[in-house]
């Protein structure tokens, strides 16, 4: 039904749903597909889909209330049935087992919810220029990869397949999906971004930003959906590395595909088709994205 950077949905054969009527269950498959400066790069990281999708299963599960918090739906649906002798039937198939996720349909929102706790990335440069992150303003003398005051939500638009996300303002996003409901997904993003940092602080890691994505179901409700604080949609840092690092680079000792990233800005100009990575730049990732997933659930 859809291929993205990195994850496919499908959508049974025989499905008629629609998300406000009949919804229907889809299976979202990631793939070990990586990408950066919005292009897929060859090869990809091996065993990346498994853990990515291990990855939201465990944060979903824990959000879901199983580290003491609210429960915040999500999109998950049964991924096992029962048969007639009552022997459970898998509804994942057998060939992406492990990196799929069966889900239920919602009307999604047309609002990325970015949540930063750290500054860095486009919201350095940014700062450095104006000294501010996404049109909110912040205290003077602020270095890379410093903590924020307080956590801050910089929502965008998700952008049609093929072209850029747009930072958009708090204001922009009410015009979007209306007041109350922007003032929902700003509470919900900033709840879900502390209940994780807080889980991450008990690993030694460091949460420095995340995005989320939201729909509604078929009562109304505001569904967490998509993947959720994966190696793909957050930045996660060392605590002790940024604790004794000198310069931003040891700082900011990540867990993601910022390997990938500095490797390709190193040695791209941003034009063409981009080079092929390095073994050993896949290897350090895959590396990094396991040591993660390690980290914090605590099994390899």
């Amino acid at each position: 039904m859809y291929s993205g950077k990195v994850r496919d949905l499908y959508v049974a054969d025989d499905s008629t749903g629609d998300a406000t009527e009949n919804p229907q269950r889809m299976l979202v498959v990631a793939s070990d597909r990586v990408s950066a400066f919005d292009h897929v790069l060859a090869p990809g990281i091996p065993g990346k889909g498994e853990l990515l999708t291990t990855l939201s299963l465990w944060w979903f599960d824990r959000l879901a209330g199983a580290d003491g918090g609210p429960r915040i739906p999500n999109h998950l649906a049964a991924d096992h049935a029962l048969a007639a002798d009552g022997a459970a039937v898998e509804l994942i198939p057998a060939a992406v087992a492990g990196r799929a996720m069966l889900v239920r349909e919602l009307s999604m929102l047309p609002v990325e919810c970015v949540v930063r706790g750290y500054l860095t990335g486009s919201g350095w440069a940014e700062y450095r220029e104006n000294g501010t992150v996404c049109g909110i303003a912040l205290p003077d003398g602020l270095a890379n990869g410093d903590r924020l005051p307080e956590p801050i939500f910089t929502p965008a638009y998700k952008a049609p397949l093929g072209e850029h996300d747009e930072n958009i303002s708090f204001a922009q996003t009410v015009e979007l999906v209306g007041a109350e409901t922007a003032a929902a997904l700003r509470d919900l993003s900033l709840e879900i971004y502390q209940r994780a940092a807080r889980a991450c602080v008990e690993r030694g890691l460091i949460l420095a930003d995340t995005k989320f994505e939201f729909g509604r179901d078929a009562d109304g409700v505001l569904t967490l959906a998509d993947e959720v604080l994966t190696s793909d949609s957050s930045r996660y840092w060392d605590a002790a590395a940024w604790e004794t690092g000198a310069t931003p680079a040891e700082r900011m000792a990540s867990f993601d595909k910022q390997i990938v990233r500095d490797w390709l800005a190193a040695h791209w100009d941003g034009t063409g088709t981009p080079p092929v990575l390095p073994a050993e730049i896949v290897e350090r990732t895959a590396a990094r994205y396991r040591e993660l997933l390690e980290r914090l659930t605590g099994t390899s």
